[in-house]
């Protein structure tokens, strides 16, 4: 069927087929134009290479806001040797912020004065419905004189918070105590309208921070908000340190860390893959001493990486940074069929570039049929980044071996110099390999097989897994200090891991609410947690406002006069507090008149009321702090309704599972291989194709055990582009039969030109990539040193 194929391709002329290579570049340029004419973007966010969980409506509509609002948050820190000027600093950062960043940041704030105004707007109607514990517990011990000399004290007390006003309406002044039960407990101060922390002692000299808060206008992971967010931010610090040059500027966000990987990411894809573009080239000057193969060999890889940009972002409508990282090891690889085709014309110097490619056909085409399928299998892992990067590589190569079969007839027709000094070293390293194991006698072969299968076995039994996506990004030292920094001013700040309280009805999930609550500040006392949030604060459940406007029945129904006359009220009073007292029976709060009001607008997005898609209530509580989230697993086990969310968790066990299920992928794609080969070649040698790439892959494992290095999913991708790419060099081979020399020389530059691009990837920041590129340098390696041994069968077997 190839060989077929073959034949009919070299029956159209030269420029026919150039020309059909032409249509197709051309129409691929005009379709990348509309991509990104039409929004097409650049995606630089890690969660979006990570796997999609599956969730209930309620679980997953919980999700969505807490990352909305946890990437979209930006804290910033101003800390200064004085009150003054921390808040000095504060507020010319927000001046700054209101005036130049309109439309690119929002709720820029530090205290939220107006929030304290519509609490107290909202709630002091409904006050004969609230009561703090500690009055509560009092009223029902009948300790009524306790609560009148606490308000005959605050009467007297010169900064008391009692007014005639309040008095005529609250004569026992319970409300404003309910008021400030609803701030959060904290450490920060209010001055001036700007949270103040004060720094450790011993850490800052008596320190102070202003803190500023602010959320950024649409995503974080977007490099062209990024670049709007932090040239802003840039301008009002630059205003800042114009003012006092001592100040200290802490910031805190998922735009930071973002920025930093976009920048690393960016930095990573003109280095390595210049480096690797340097490289390639000067392997083909070396081989060839030519500038056309050169040309042609940039030719090929700039068309390959073209195609695999808009092929990506035609089917993703987007394309990751960490996909262009990944994807520049295609320049190592699509280069491999300019390598087979020059060294065959090397070595068959009389030959036409057109019967070259005739003769190379079979194995190129089977060597691209095992890679497509290589990279194709990574597509089947639930990650969109490396389903990116599986049709990236895989359309790059096609084009390719597109452009070598239809451009190079017309284009790489010029006569080379001749190369018999590098064919002669690449024979005489076949020459040598014959020699080994003909001369190595079988007690020999014996040992080494057995040390090798010892190293092999130890260093296996030495692996271990780590699965966790934290490892998959790190944000450099400097964005992690300051993160920690200011989440410790903070008390915890708030992390990525929430608890999700459901129920079917409002009031029941109100109740669950207040009965959590005991639980939590439980945790806080334990360590378990720095801090939570809960709506059980603001949103009393019926039962308990029931409860509180009973007990309050004893003041303004059954001793109202005495209380008037302890507090040496007007005895006119006693009517209108007795009015209003029946008047507000039955008047509840409830949540979606609170949460659309100006005081709940903050808090509406913990609140998940029943949809189309789900039927439930749903209610967010967030956590700060959190110091093992395994030990709070087990402490909310009990907790049928409780439901701790982590996202982060959860990607860890899918990784797990699919790493495993991509080792298993491995071996199914190897028997595959096998049947597909011995349809050309007889099963034995087949299977010799086959065994080669996955020795390989198992000394590859080896190396990674006996390093100490923990097992990863990209590990495990990795080791199925190790034979993806390690079996093209077995069929080069085994197609040669008795004629190596050129495939030597060929897979001898192809392997060179994978080891600098892996090899260049195993030395990236960003830990995935380290991983997937130190896996394919070692696999690679390995593949090289045993392919050649295939001859020696082919040549035994003639």
């Amino acid at each position: 069927m190839i060989d077929k194929l073959a034949t009919l391709l070299g029956q159209y002329s030269a420029k026919l087929k150039f020309s059909i290579w032409l249509t197709m570049i051309s129409l691929i340029v005009v379709i990348g134009f509309s991509l990104w004419q039409g929004g097409a973007r650049v995606q630089s966010d890690i969660l979006a290479m990570l796997p999609n969980i599956q969730e209930d409506p309620l679980t997953d509509i919980a999700l969505s806001r807490v990352e909305e609002q946890l990437s979209n948050s930006i804290y910033l820190g101003f800390v200064a040797d004085n009150q003054t000027q921390a808040i000095q600093a504060a507020q010319q950062v927000i001046t700054e912020l209101n005036e130049h960043g309109q439309g690119i940041f929002v709720d820029i704030k530090s205290a939220d004065i107006n929030q304290a105004e519509s609490l107290n707007n909202y709630y002091f109607p409904h006050r004969f419905n609230l009561l703090t514990p500690a009055q509560a517990q009092t009223l029902e011990n009948g300790k009524l004189d306790s609560l009148i000399g606490q308000a005959q004290q605050q009467l007297y007390n010169a900064f008391s918070y009692a007014t005639s006003g309040l008095l005529a309406k609250d004569p026992l002044l319970l409300y404003p105590q309910n008021l400030q039960a609803l701030a959060p407990k904290q450490a920060l101060e209010v001055h001036q309208g700007i949270l103040i922390a004060t720094l450790p002692v011993d850490d800052s000299k008596g320190k102070v921070a202003a803190i500023v808060m602010a959320k950024g206008v649409g995503s974080a992971f977007s490099p062209k908000i990024q670049e709007q967010q932090i040239s802003v931010l840039t301008q009002a610090f630059e205003q800042v340190r114009l003012q006092d040059t001592d100040i200290e500027i802490l910031r805190a966000g998922a735009l930071f860390h973002a920025a930093a990987a976009t920048q690393l990411a960016k930095s990573e894809v003109t280095s390595l893959g210049l480096a690797s573009l340097i490289g390639v080239c000067l392997l083909v000057w070396l081989a060839f001493r030519s500038l056309m193969p050169l040309t042609i060999a940039l030719l090929t890889i700039s068309t390959s990486m073209l195609v695999a940009v808009v092929m990506t972002t035609w089917v993703f409508s987007e394309l990751h940074l960490l996909t262009l990282v990944f994807g520049t090891s295609l320049i190592g690889i699509a280069i491999d069929y300019s390598f087979h085709f020059y060294c065959e014309r090397l070595n068959k110097p009389d030959v036409s570039a057109a019967q070259v490619i005739q003769h190379i056909f079979p194995a190129i085409t089977l060597a691209l049929i095992t890679s497509v399928l290589a990279y194709s299998s990574i597509g089947f892992a639930p990650f969109p980044g490396m389903q990116q990067v599986a049709v990236f590589c895989a359309s790059g190569l096609i084009s390719a071996y597109i452009t070598l079969v239809l451009a190079y007839p017309l284009l790489a027709s010029g006569t080379l110099p001749k190369g018999e000094k590098q064919l002669k070293l690449a024979e005489i390293y076949l020459h040598r390999v014959d020699t080994l194991l003909v001369k190595l006698p079988p007690k020999g072969l014996s040992l080494i097989v057995i040390i090798c299968l010892s190293l092999s076995s130890f260093g296996i039994l030495r692996l271990t897994s780590d699965d966790d996506i934290r490892n998959l990004q790190q944000s450099p030292p400097e964005v992690q200090v300051q993160e920690n920094a200011l989440r410790s001013l903070l008390s915890g700040g708030t992390d990525n891991q929430f608890l999700l309280v459901r129920a079917n009805s409002e009031q029941a999930l109100l109740q669950r609410l207040e009965d959590l609550a005991p639980r939590l500040n439980n945790a806080v006392k334990q360590q378990l947690i720095g801090n939570s949030f809960s709506l059980s604060n603001y949103l009393p459940s019926q039962d308990r406002q029931e409860r509180n406007y009973r007990l309050q029945a004893e003041i303004y129904q059954q001793k109202l006069s005495h209380i008037i006359d302890s507090l040496g009220m007007d005895e006119e009073l006693a009517p209108e507090l007795k009015q209003a007292y029946l008047t507000a029976e039955g008047q509840y709060i409830d949540a979606s008149t609170f949460l659309n009001s100006q005081a709940g607008k903050l808090f509406a997005p913990l609140w998940i009321a029943p949809g189309d898609d789900q039927k439930q209530f749903g209610a967010i509580v967030l956590l700060g702090g959190i110091s093992d989230i395994d030990k709070l697993r087990h402490y909310i086990a009990d907790l049928s309704d409780v439901q701790l969310v982590d996202k982060v968790g959860d990607i860890s066990k899918v990784m797990g599972k699919y790493r495993q299920l991509t080792l298993i992928l491995l071996a199914v794609a190897m028997l595959a291989a096998t049947l597909i080969f011995s349809s050309r070649f007889s099963m034995k040698l087949a299977s010799l194709v086959v065994a080669v790439p996955a020795l390989s892959a198992i000394f590859t494992l080896a190396t990674l055990g006996l390093m100490g290095t923990s097992l990863t999913l990209f590990h495990a991708l990795a080791l199925i582009l190790v034979f993806g790419i390690g079996v093209d060099y077995s069929v080069f081979f085994a197609e040669s039969k008795q004629q190596s020399r050129g495939v030597m020389m060929a897979v001898f530059m192809s392997a060179s030109s994978t080891i600098l691009a892996f090899g260049l990837l195993a030395f990236s920041s960003t830990p995935a990539i380290h991983f997937f590129g130190l896996t394919l340098l070692i696999g690679i390696g390995f593949t090289f040193m045993l392919s050649p041994f295939i001859q020696t069968f082919t040549r035994t077997s003639k």
